[in-house]
């Protein structure tokens, strides 16, 4: 992890409540997070604890109820949904547990969507596409195919290609290794690692304790709030009892 002090992303405050007639659910509350240039960190916590939420935030994909978000130094409070939309584009890429691959597209047709808005040359596009399915160790032949004919840890790994094409400097992952055996799981991971070593941020929601000590920090949430940070243990991770 090459670590900066610049922020990327600073969650000051956070809180997220959602109401549906009379009920009301407080998902985070004045949570502060700060994600820097070349941080490797997990967030884990039971299930309804508040990491998809935190996430979200993190991924400009939900507005605060209270707080802000600053995104490279901006408070992102009064920007348009199409101004968020264009900086999630940029800067973003999102990895989930179910791979979200569009079935009836090719491999390449789906690594090559957040290209499209950028109205580059579709040669410039094929390029960007092959590089990044060859970066996460996936195979050029992969690209023709549809993503049901490749195993569950190859789609991840398209998955990742898809968030990584566009160079965004973070990636945010959300249970990215939930569906996989362990060896595929493994791949994944060591996907992480050797973009994290070229210098781009990740934080993954996890809740493997061996996929989280791979990463070289550990965020606890629980009933919307943040209850410890730890120093990841390399020796209960996924790598090191595989190796």
């Amino acid at each position: 992890m090459r670590t900066s002090e610049k922020p990327l992303i600073e969650l000051v405050g956070i809180s997220k409540e959602y109401r549906v007639g009379e009920i009301s659910t407080v998902a985070l509350k004045e949570v502060n997070f700060t994600v820097r240039s070349g941080d490797l960190v997990a967030i884990m916590g039971p299930s309804g604890s508040g990491k998809t939420t935190l996430l979200n935030m993190l991924g400009l994909l939900d507005r605060p109820t209270k707080g802000k978000i600053i995104f490279e130094g901006r408070d992102v409070s009064k920007l348009s949904d199409r101004e968020l939309a264009d900086l999630r584009n940029r800067k973003l890429g999102f990895v989930f547990q179910t791979f979200n691959l569009i079935s009836r597209l090719t491999v390449f047709e789906n690594v090559e969507m957040p290209l499209i808005p950028r109205g580059l040359p579709r040669s410039v596009r094929a390029e960007m596409v092959k590089e990044a399915i060859l970066k996460v160790g996936g195979e050029i032949e992969w690209l023709r195919k549809k993503p049901n004919q490749l195993s569950g840890g190859q789609q991840q790994r398209v998955a990742i290609a898809r968030a990584i094409v566009g160079n965004p400097p973070i990636i945010l992952a959300d249970e990215p290794t939930g569906n996989l055996d362990r060896a595929s799981a493994r791949i994944v991971v060591e996907t992480f690692l050797n973009l994290n070593k070229e210098g781009r941020s990740i934080v993954i929601v996890t809740h493997d304790p061996e996929v989280a000590n791979c990463t070289e920090k550990i965020y606890v949430i629980r009933d919307g709030s943040i209850i410890g940070e730890y120093k990841a243990n390399p020796g209960e991770s996924l790598i090191s009892r595989m190796s």
